[in-house]
């Protein structure tokens, strides 16, 4: 009975395992300056949320209004 039940938990650890070993397509030019915008954004909102002085937010403001509308354009 023992040996029943491994066999099926060797076979099922074989699955995963060839599961895990196919082939990941790598990101296209389009999905990975995506993510760079992405990336971008999520610094700008953090520093823009930590600024004081009134110039260096309206930098960032308008860094933000940018990337938000460079990455609209890519979806």
């Amino acid at each position: 009975m023992s040996r029943g039940w491994e066999s099926k938990d060797v076979e099922s650890q074989q699955a995963e395992r060839e599961w895990g070993e196919r082939p990941v397509a790598p990101p296209t030019e389009m999905e990975r300056r995506r993510r760079s915008l992405e990336l971008s954004l999520t610094a700008a909102k953090r520093d823009l949320a930590s600024a004081r002085h009134p110039r260096h937010q309206a930098m960032l403001a308008e860094a933000v209004r940018h990337l938000e509308s460079e990455i609209t354009k890519l979806l």
